[in-house]
């Protein structure tokens, strides 16, 4: 591992990671909005950014001095689920904005174009053998693959959003523990981690961070929840 490399994980041990995300059907899709999002994270504490598209990057390396976690949604009509940076395409946009570490998914499910993970990430190793790539995962078995195709990081990302991983543990903390112990990489606690209580509890089994978006960056869905509480 580069010393550059090594310098991003050393900033983002024991941290939190803010993913700062909006779709373009939610109220705050916005690059702008993203970027203050970002800014009000970094004033908070945060040690990092989980963002998506190259605009928002943009927008939020305007704004603050964190290791960003880039990640691009596209989805491909043909594998319409894997649509967390799902083709080279993606990569390479993301490469060239210079994102710290690259996430995509990393299920067991069938990618794009017919391509199997394996095919796919060792053709983008191949390609960037220096960047730090972080593996979205929804279980054990997809972790442990990931980091035997050589991830840099193995996050819990996906965990109960695929139909084998449906109904799972939230948070995924067995997943968590088990891929701490066994997998031999840095792992990113992300997923379904709503509470201070939650995260701690993530961060006590062993991970480097934890990322957490929708209960911080989400309003409206924090909204909901308060809401639903009165009906």
């Amino acid at each position: 591992m580069t010393d550059k490399n090594k310098a991003v994980l050393d900033r983002l041990q024991g941290g939190l990671v803010v993913s700062c995300q909006a779709l373009p059907n939610e109220p705050l899709h916005s690059s702008y909005i993203m970027s203050r999002m970002a800014y009000a994270a970094f004033l908070g504490g945060a040690v990092g950014i989980r963002a998506n598209t190259v605009a928002d990057i943009t927008e939020i390396r305007k704004t603050v001095d964190l290791p960003i976690i880039g990640i691009i949604k596209e989805v491909y009509p043909d594998h319409p689920d894997v649509y967390i940076t799902p083709t080279m395409t993606e990569v390479d946009a993301l490469v060239e904005c210079g994102v710290e570490i690259i996430a995509l998914d990393a299920t067991r499910r069938v990618r794009p174009g017919g391509r199997s993970l394996a095919d796919f990430f060792g053709e983008v190793r191949a390609k960037y053998p220096e960047q730090l790539f972080m593996a979205d995962c929804a279980d054990f078995q997809d972790g442990m693959a990931a980091a035997a195709m050589g991830f840099d990081l193995i996050g819990t990302t996906m965990a109960s959003y695929t139909p084998y991983t449906s109904g799972c543990e939230l948070p995924p903390y067995g997943m968590i523990a088990d891929l701490v112990r066994e997998c031999g990489k840095p792992v990113v606690a992300e997923g379904n981690i709503g509470t201070p209580a939650q995260l701690r509890h993530a961060m006590d089994l062993g991970v480097l961070t934890v990322v957490v978006g929708g209960a911080i960056t989400r309003p409206m869905q924090i909204t909901q929840k308060f809401v639903a509480a009165l009906q």
